[in-house]
């Protein structure tokens, strides 16, 4: 892999010396609301030049950390298993070379084909999953492999008790009541994140998905399927940074839409949450 022509801000290592590496999945064929999240990863590495490489939140800084950024993967239209399988290979190669996999979505399904590959390396992974829908249906409209449904092939990937959902507050019953059952569920909001960091410890690997919907769409708009009484952005940041013990292996941020918030603000918070995941996570 060769360095991307534009990276996000701070990260210019070299491959081989990376110790995490970024790629855009930029997909949304499977959208059930308005699309447009196939632009997020390029808009997030034009927008990253708006914010500071440095944290106050953490005093750490993104020229400190070792992070390649290998740009997107160029996908077929119209063959959504091809995409998986494309997301599944970068992911495997940037495990096989010992590295944290980083991935800008695109829409939530994207997850899957990262997961494919996850769970290979690590068959005791344990996913943390922050988002304001359930995304548990077996399947929407009668096609199972969909943004509405990525958490459910996830459960099927790595089984009860291992998926733990923070900020929850849409899906249809039957999700809800199969959450009860199959996952660790706290709808809502992120209060429950520090229990759940307790007790995973330092040594199970962990993968952290954030569908960025989680967040109220007041600070938020720029998503596909916006979602009232969401969390802000000093719970989100708290919750990451509650996980920066764990043995975090792996992690994504996906559904920006871009041109939904013309103020840019959206793009901005994007931008400001991968560098906070980046610090906390990448050691």
């Amino acid at each position: 892999m060769k360095l991307n022509i534009q990276t996000f801000i701070g990260c210019e290592s070299s491959f081989d010396d990376a110790r995490a590496v970024i790629f855009g999945a930029p997909f949304d064929g499977t959208t059930s609301f308005r699309p447009g999240t196939r632009f997020g990863p390029q808009a997030m590495r034009a927008e990253s030049f708006g914010i500071e490489t440095y944290s106050p939140y953490q005093n750490r800084d993104l020229e400190d950390i070792a992070v390649f950024d290998a740009g997107d993967l160029d996908f077929p239209f119209g063959n959504t298993e091809a995409v998986l399988d494309m997301i599944e290979a970068r992911t495997e190669e940037i495990l096989d070379a010992e590295k944290i996999p980083v991935m800008l979505g695109g829409e939530h399904l994207v997850t899957l084909g990262a997961m494919r590959a996850m769970v290979r390396k690590y068959p005791n992974l344990h996913i943390i999953h922050f988002d304001a829908h359930t995304d548990l249906r077996d399947d929407y409209l009668g096609e199972k492999l969909s943004h509405a449904s990525v958490i459910r092939r996830c459960w099927e990937l790595v089984g009860d008790g291992r998926i733990h959902q923070f900020g929850i507050r849409s899906g249809e019953r039957a999700e809800f009541d199969f959450a009860a059952l199959h996952t660790d569920f706290h709808p809502f909001n992120t209060r429950a994140v520090l229990e759940a960091a307790m007790q995973l410890g330092d040594e199970v690997p962990v993968y952290v998905t954030l569908d960025l919907d989680v967040l109220d769409p007041s600070l938020f708009c720029g998503t596909g399927t916006p979602e009232a009484g969401g969390i802000l952005f000093g719970e989100l940041e708290e919750a990451l940074l509650t996980l920066e013990a764990l043995n975090v292996v792996g992690f994504d941020i996906n559904e920006l839409s871009p041109h939904y918030d013309a103020s840019g603000t959206s793009t901005a918070v994007a931008c400001k949450v991968l560098r906070e995941m980046l610090l906390a996570y990448v050691k």
